[in-house]
Protein backbone atom coordinates (compact mmCIF):
# COMPACT_ATOMS: atom_id res chain seq x y z
CA UNK A 1 0.00 0.00 0.00
CA UNK A 2 1.70 3.49 -0.76
CA UNK A 3 0.65 6.41 0.71
CA UNK A 4 1.50 10.21 0.20
CA UNK A 5 1.54 12.67 2.95
CA UNK A 6 1.56 16.45 3.32
CA UNK A 7 3.16 18.34 6.34
CA UNK A 8 4.29 21.98 6.99
CA UNK A 9 0.57 23.18 7.15
CA UNK A 10 -0.28 26.01 9.90
CA UNK A 11 -0.98 29.10 11.25
CA UNK A 12 0.50 31.85 9.65
CA UNK A 13 0.09 35.69 10.42
CA UNK A 14 -0.75 37.74 6.42
CA UNK A 15 2.05 38.03 4.54
CA UNK A 16 4.20 35.10 5.89
CA UNK A 17 5.22 32.10 4.47
CA UNK A 18 4.70 28.30 4.72
CA UNK A 19 6.44 25.64 2.83
CA UNK A 20 4.26 22.46 2.41
CA UNK A 21 5.89 18.49 1.58
CA UNK A 22 4.24 15.30 0.00
CA UNK A 23 6.64 12.96 0.92
CA UNK A 24 6.08 9.29 -0.60
CA UNK A 25 6.53 9.97 -3.92
CA UNK A 26 10.06 7.68 -4.45
CA UNK A 27 7.40 4.82 -3.93
CA UNK A 28 5.18 5.37 -6.80
CA UNK A 29 6.31 3.93 -10.06
CA UNK A 30 5.84 5.45 -13.20
CA UNK A 31 4.39 9.22 -11.94
CA UNK A 32 2.62 11.11 -14.80
CA UNK A 33 1.38 14.34 -13.04
CA UNK A 34 1.59 16.32 -9.75
CA UNK A 35 -0.60 18.92 -8.25
CA UNK A 36 -1.46 20.54 -5.33
CA UNK A 37 -5.42 21.25 -4.86
CA UNK A 38 -7.20 23.21 -1.62
CA UNK A 39 -10.44 23.40 -0.42
CA UNK A 40 -11.92 26.42 1.60
CA UNK A 41 -14.97 25.77 4.02
CA UNK A 42 -17.87 25.96 1.70
CA UNK A 43 -16.14 25.93 -1.24
CA UNK A 44 -15.21 23.19 -4.05
CA UNK A 45 -11.88 22.09 -4.38
CA UNK A 46 -9.96 23.47 -6.53
CA UNK A 47 -6.12 23.07 -8.36
CA UNK A 48 -3.93 25.41 -7.40
CA UNK A 49 -1.01 24.47 -9.07
CA UNK A 50 0.20 21.10 -11.49
CA UNK A 51 3.39 19.89 -12.72
CA UNK A 52 4.33 17.17 -15.46
CA UNK A 53 6.66 14.36 -14.84
CA UNK A 54 8.47 16.67 -17.32
CA UNK A 55 8.84 19.43 -15.12
CA UNK A 56 6.58 21.47 -16.43
CA UNK A 57 4.15 23.77 -14.67
CA UNK A 58 0.64 22.96 -16.78
CA UNK A 59 -1.89 25.10 -14.31
CA UNK A 60 -0.84 28.03 -11.92
CA UNK A 61 -4.06 29.45 -10.73
CA UNK A 62 -3.73 33.11 -11.06
CA UNK A 63 -4.82 33.74 -7.35
CA UNK A 64 -1.32 33.08 -6.13
CA UNK A 65 0.62 33.75 -9.34
CA UNK A 66 3.69 35.09 -8.04
CA UNK A 67 3.56 34.00 -4.84
CA UNK A 68 2.98 30.29 -4.67
CA UNK A 69 6.33 28.04 -6.54
CA UNK A 70 5.12 24.30 -6.87
CA UNK A 71 8.45 21.82 -7.67
CA UNK A 72 9.50 18.13 -7.04
CA UNK A 73 12.86 17.19 -5.10
CA UNK A 74 12.64 13.30 -7.37
CA UNK A 75 15.81 12.08 -4.96
CA UNK A 76 13.68 12.96 -1.72
CA UNK A 77 10.38 12.01 -3.39
CA UNK A 78 8.88 15.03 -2.22
CA UNK A 79 6.17 17.40 -3.78
CA UNK A 80 6.66 20.63 -2.44
CA UNK A 81 4.99 23.75 -2.41
CA UNK A 82 6.78 27.24 -1.60
CA UNK A 83 3.84 29.45 -0.56
CA UNK A 84 4.77 33.63 0.21
CA UNK A 85 3.14 36.43 1.20
CA UNK A 86 -0.07 34.44 2.60
CA UNK A 87 -3.25 36.21 2.25
CA UNK A 88 -6.60 35.07 4.63
CA UNK A 89 -8.30 34.11 1.74
CA UNK A 90 -5.62 31.15 1.03
CA UNK A 91 -7.17 29.72 4.24
CA UNK A 92 -7.89 26.10 3.44
CA UNK A 93 -6.80 22.21 3.57
CA UNK A 94 -3.94 21.35 1.03
CA UNK A 95 -3.97 18.15 -0.56
CA UNK A 96 -1.46 16.49 -2.41
CA UNK A 97 -2.20 14.66 -6.00
CA UNK A 98 -0.44 12.48 -7.81
CA UNK A 99 -1.41 10.50 -10.73
CA UNK A 100 0.71 7.38 -12.49
CA UNK A 101 1.01 4.61 -14.90
CA UNK A 102 2.08 1.46 -13.49
CA UNK A 103 3.09 -1.58 -16.07
CA UNK A 104 1.34 -4.12 -15.47
CA UNK A 105 2.76 -8.02 -15.51
CA UNK A 106 1.26 -8.20 -19.20
CA UNK A 107 3.16 -6.40 -22.28
CA UNK A 108 2.23 -3.25 -23.23
CA UNK A 109 -0.07 -3.09 -20.45
CA UNK A 110 -0.43 0.44 -18.05
CA UNK A 111 -2.48 0.49 -14.54
CA UNK A 112 -3.86 3.86 -13.90
CA UNK A 113 -2.94 5.35 -10.03
CA UNK A 114 -4.46 8.14 -8.37
CA UNK A 115 -2.90 9.07 -4.86
CA UNK A 116 -4.34 11.74 -2.54
CA UNK A 117 -2.96 12.87 1.24
CA UNK A 118 -4.91 13.21 3.87
CA UNK A 119 -4.22 17.41 3.48
CA UNK A 120 -2.70 19.89 5.65
CA UNK A 121 -4.47 22.58 7.00
CA UNK A 122 -3.30 26.54 6.54
CA UNK A 123 -5.44 29.15 8.24
CA UNK A 124 -3.93 32.73 7.63
CA UNK A 125 -5.12 35.30 9.85
CA UNK A 126 -4.03 37.71 12.72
Amino acid sequence: QVHVTESGGGWVQPGGSLRLSCEGLRSIVGINYMAWYRQAPGKDREKVAGLTSGGTVDHLKTAVAGRFTISTDKAKGTLDLQMNNLKPEDTAVYYCYIFSYERGAEMGRFIPHEFWGQGTQVTVGS
